[in-house]
């Protein structure tokens, strides 16, 4: 076979398994939806529940570096604490073994019906989850279908001098395996196919399994990159998260690889695959009877799982460590209610009190939402971003909470004329300031466009925009402190400022456009323009609802 035949054949393949873990992961994580970020949080109380969580998730979704990219993104948004993101990394690791078994079964011969399948519930049914089934059942042949072209493509190898030296020399210096590993899947930013590949190689007879162990080891190191590149920018609990993930898997190396050079590692894992023949009835087989595939999957199973019985009693210590490595701390804003005592909720207008308590609470960290996502719009910084972020996501949660809090308190009793209007106030008033947090939200999104499209703005339109936020800022204080203090008088004032803002907004329009007609300013940067004093707006409207509720005209 030419050389030219054999790189497509296995670039082709490579290209083709890829992509099929890619469709079966995103069609996966497309049923599972908003719950792996639900299972995610609720499930991580323990270290060991954490594993678990871990384990499930990543089987699941069969990707370990999609778990892990989604775990340093709930530490990075503060929802979920270090210890408990921990425990989820190390069952991540557990949970990606479970292609490698797949791939262990070879289901080669069947990958082609199982594409059809899959491409036949995706384009003739209108039904969403029969088309996520469809993608799922599609990546999955996909996947075999990739593994028998690239094994082809890899078959001359095992005759080739120059891949025979290369491998012989991981005989003689296992790091050398666990280098290759690393390097193939730091660029591939896959274990998953990197694994898969490897098995493939061993197979075709171009690898042999002790040649194979140290590059498994390397493909479990190379798989931290994807979870240190997400946390670039990211908070220093996410930073410590990754550097968890990157450590987990080297320190296994460092452990498991001597004993495997002396020749202890793979009698425990041989021990280990003939037990379990030997308790489950009805099995009959050992280590011998196993394909190579499958002895390579076996092996990564029994490096994980023991890598993750070693660590875990030490995540304490462990993230004590990440902690030092990392130094830092941030501010963080408590996401839990802190007034909404649920003891309370018999006595209705202590429990209404504290709502509103509560209310108050939410209204500051959307105000701060706000005043961080203006920050980023004008400054580009960063940490503003984060923080806008972070706290547009407790106000869509306090809303929630808020909101169930006063219907318990409130459900099936006889209510005063006072106690009803408060807690009228407290459900109305919630959502608008739930969306003057999701206006916050659209200020960072519109800003996140103009970065990336360099749209800039001139000197006129940036300070014409920094009064009308300074104004939006001034008429959302005071309505909230209107709710506070239930002040008559300073809600007509808020009122009264609507149309402060209305006829500032439009006289900024009309500026916007002037300057577009000039040639002073871009078509891009017009459309951004507006919607941003669009936005702004709307958060001026809100606050005027909100001393509507304390004047009883809404």
């Amino acid at each position: 076979m030419a050389v030219s035949e054999i790189l497509f054949m296995f670039f082709g393949g490579l290209g083709l398994f890829l992509f099929g873990i890619k469709s079966m992961s995103e069609g996966l994580q497309a049923v599972a939806g908003d719950r792996l970020r639900i299972i995610l949080e609720k499930g991580t109380k323990t270290p060991v529940r954490g594993v678990l969580t871990g384990a499930i998730v990543t089987a699941l979704i069969q990707s370990s570096s999609g778990t892990t990219v989604l775990t340093v993104g709930l530490v990075n948004a503060g929802l979920l604490p270090l210890k408990q993101a921990i425990g989820v990394i190390y069952g991540a690791n557990i949970g990606t073994t479970l292609t490698a078994y797949l791939i262990g079964f070879d289901l080669g011969a069947y990958s082609l019906p199982i594409l059809a399948f899959g491409v036949f519930l995706l384009f003739f049914f209108k039904n969403k989850k029969l088309n996520y089934l469809g993608q799922v059942l599609f990546g999955f042949g996909l996947l075999f279908y990739g593994m028998d072209v690239m094994g082809e493509g890899v078959k001359p190898l095992r005759n080739a001098p120059v891949f025979l030296n290369l491998m012989q020399n991981v005989d003689n210096n296992s790091l050398l395996g666990v280098l290759i590993g690393f390097v193939f899947t730091g660029i591939v930013q896959s274990s998953t196919a990197t694994i898969g590949v490897l098995q493939e190689l061993a197979y075709q007879g171009a690898v042999t399994y002790k040649q194979a162990v140290p590059i498994l080891f390397g493909d479990n190191i190379g798989t931290t990159v994807t979870a240190l590149l997400a946390c670039i920018g990211a908070t220093v609990a996410a930073k410590r998260a990754a550097l968890t993930h990157f450590l987990f898997n080297l320190t296994g190396t460092v452990i498991f690889l001597p004993l495997f050079m002396l020749g202890v590692f793979p009698l425990i894992v041989m021990g280990f695959t003939d037990l379990i023949y030997f308790i489950m009835p009805g099995f009959e087989g050992s280590w011998e009877t196993l394909n190579v595939k499958m002895q390579i999957a076996q092996t990564h199973g029994v490096f994980n799982v023991s890598n993750t019985l070693i660590h875990l009693p030490f995540v304490s210590l462990v993230a004590a460590l990440v902690s030092r490595i990392i130094p830092g701390e941030e501010p963080e804003v408590d996401r839990k209610p802190q007034y909404l005592e649920l003891r309370l909720l018999t006595n209705t207008p202590v429990a209404l009190a504290n709502a509103s308590r509560e209310l108050l609470r939410m209204g500051r960290i959307a105000s701060e939402s706000f005043e961080h996502a203006t920050r980023f719009f004008i400054n580009r910084q960063a940490e503003d971003k984060r923080l806008a972020n972070q706290l547009e996501e407790i106000v869509d949660q306090l809303e929630q909470d808020i909101t169930s809090y006063v219907i318990k308190a409130t459900s099936g009793k006889k209510l005063t004329a006072d106690l009803n209007r408060r807690s009228y106030i407290i459900l109305q008033a919630v959502g608008d300031i739930e969306r003057v947090g999701d206006h916050a939200d659209n200020l960072v999104e519109l800003a996140e466009y103009a970065e990336e499209n360099n749209v800039r703005f001139s000197e006129t339109a940036i300070k014409d925009l920094e009064q009308m936020i300074q104004q939006v800022r001034n008429i959302l204080a005071m309505s909230l402190e209107a709710l506070k203090k239930d002040d008559r008088e300073l809600a007509i004032k808020v009122v009264d400022s609507d149309d402060i803002i209305d006829k500032m907004e439009l006289e900024l329009r009309k500026g916007h456009i002037q300057r577009l007609n000039e040639g002073k300013c871009t078509g891009s940067a017009g459309a951004v323009y507006l919607d941003v004093l669009s936005n702004l707006e709307r958060i001026g409207d809100h606050a005027v609802n909100i001393a509507g509720y304390v004047l009883g005209e809404r």
